[in-house]
């Protein structure tokens, strides 16, 4: 298995500045792998609701995350400030694969890269529906 290539800033499309807090560090000095995850979910999130793609409180449709996978490059520590890129590499009929890399600080090069997929499903039903033209155009935007 070959490790994958690190990223950089302009691999991705829209960014979110994440602050990190003291207790995102471990007893290792660094942030927890699992805080990663949490920030996936905000950049990506945080993209949709500023495009006016994703209404998480009242929308018919939900994204639900199927899959996910992170590779680690550097670490991260408080008071670091993260920028989290995002980007789309494909889009279905009810599914989108997103990419994320995160850059500490000034970086250049990704101190973390991953990728996670939501299925979009109705809120009630929890069954997959086509993407809502609003979301389809948001996606679109991004995809690489």
């Amino acid at each position: 298995m070959s490790r994958p290539q690190r990223p950089v800033r302009s691999d991705y499309a829209a960014f979110t500045t994440i602050s990190t807090r003291w207790s995102d560090n471990d007893i290792y000095g660094h942030v927890n792998n699992s805080v990663y995850y949490f920030w996936f979910d905000t950049a990506v999130n945080e993209y949709l609701i500023r495009a006016g793609a994703l209404d998480i409180h009242a929308g018919d449709t939900i994204g639900l995350v199927v899959e996910t996978g992170c590779a680690y490059f550097a670490p991260t520590a408080f008071p670091d400030i993260i920028h989290a890129g995002v980007r789309v590499d494909h889009v279905g009929t009810s599914s989108v694969r997103y990419r994320v890399g995160l850059f500490a600080n000034d970086d250049a090069d990704a101190a973390a890269a991953g990728h996670f997929t939501h299925v979009y499903v109705g809120r009630e039903s929890r069954r997959p529906v086509p993407l809502p033209d609003g979301l389809r155009t948001a996606l679109e935007a991004i995809r690489r």
